[in-house]
């Protein structure tokens, strides 16, 4: 093989563009299986417990305790025509010059 036939053989549309294809299509299966291995591996640790969460201050509310409803019954209530609205600072800003 001379450098003619090996520069013809890369010019084949087969070559120029199939090739490529499959790399990206193998490697990307590849990277797949890799990225979903992630999802498995992390799922097995376990969740939060309620009651380390209280050794630590924390207090988590009972599942039937907060529903759409009684949210919805929080909002209702509020006054959402008569606002002012309030220019928070900003992170360059110094809060102690106030």
């Amino acid at each position: 093989m001379n450098f003619s036939s090996i520069e013809k053989f890369l010019k084949r549309k087969s070559v120029k563009f199939g090739l490529p294809f499959l790399l990206l299509v193998l490697g990307g299966s590849f990277g797949l299986r890799e990225f979903t291995q992630l999802r498995y591996q992390f799922s097995r640790i376990s969740k939060v417990n309620p009651d380390e969460l209280k050794k630590h201050g924390i207090e988590m509310k009972k599942p039937g305790e907060v529903t759409l409803e009684s949210e919805y019954e929080k909002i209702k209530n509020l006054d959402i025509d008569n606002w002012e609205q309030v220019r928070g600072p900003r992170p360059w800003e110094e809060t102690s010059s106030q």
